[in-house]
């Protein structure tokens, strides 16, 4: 298969790439570019471990093909964070006890980031439909839902 050219910001820094057809965005960001934050849990679309924005938008970056995010913008879990300074929603995470075995935690955190960004107040109803596609087998979901709903009250502790 012959390799094709891409040009895709990741996190902030534009990367040129030259990718195999048949290469998912997932596997272009753990092998090309060593972000091992989006997780291969099922290659199906199915766990939500490989969540990325993608142009905003989150997507299972198991589903995409590389060349299919020519042009876009990627973020991933490395770039929550402000250099040393946690996101709110990762200092949530930690805070809440969101976290246990960790492999989901990175698709939550950019589902969560999607549902912040265009809903900067949800409702528990809300934050549990955003994270419907990102399964977690370790904490019930409780804690999670209750780090979003602290991130969200931080934001707006910080815009009052």
């Amino acid at each position: 298969m012959s390799n094709h050219s891409i040009a895709i910001t990741v996190n902030g820094e534009l990367e040129q790439l030259s990718v195999p057809g048949n290469m998912t965005l997932l596997e272009m960001l753990r092998r090309e570019l060593a972000l091992t934050g989006p997780k291969d849990g099922c290659s199906a679309g199915e766990c939500g471990a490989c969540t990325v924005l993608l142009d905003g938008e989150p997507v299972n970056a198991c589903m995409v093909l590389a060349v299919e995010a020519d042009g876009a913008n990627v973020l991933t879990v490395e770039g929550l964070a402000h250099g040393d300074r946690l996101d709110p929603l990762q200092q949530a995470f930690m805070d809440e006890g969101g976290v246990q075995c960790g492999y989901c935690t990175p698709g939550m955190l950019i589902s969560a980031r999607a549902l912040l960004t265009r809903t900067p107040r949800p409702t528990e109803e809300q934050i549990r439909e955003a994270l419907a596609g990102n399964l977690c087998r370790c904490t019930g979901y409780t804690r999670i839902v209750r780090a979003v709903q602290k991130a969200s009250r931080s934001a707006q502790a910080t815009e009052a």
